[in-house]
């Protein structure tokens, strides 16, 4: 199975918290910073792990700006 990609747009002072809060959750997701500037990053997303994603991105919401909605071709 391959990874799901998944693009986004934080509130780029929140880059490298969202990135720590994936990475306590140890294999779900990888996320890379594809402009910075922008706030647009990616998610590859671990198959099977999908819930758990989708989990995390809906309480962190609560807290900071996360634009699921955002299309961006490499």
């Amino acid at each position: 199975m391959e990874t799901l990609k998944k693009f986004l747009r934080i509130d780029r002072r929140e880059i490298c918290f969202f990135k720590f809060i994936l990475e306590a959750y140890d294999g779900i997701a990888t996320l890379t910073t594809i402009d910075a500037h922008q706030g647009i990053v990616l998610l590859r997303i671990a198959p099977g792990c999908e819930g758990d994603v989708e989990a995390v991105l809906q309480d962190l919401k609560k807290d900071i700006m996360i634009d699921d909605s955002v299309k961006y071709h490499l």
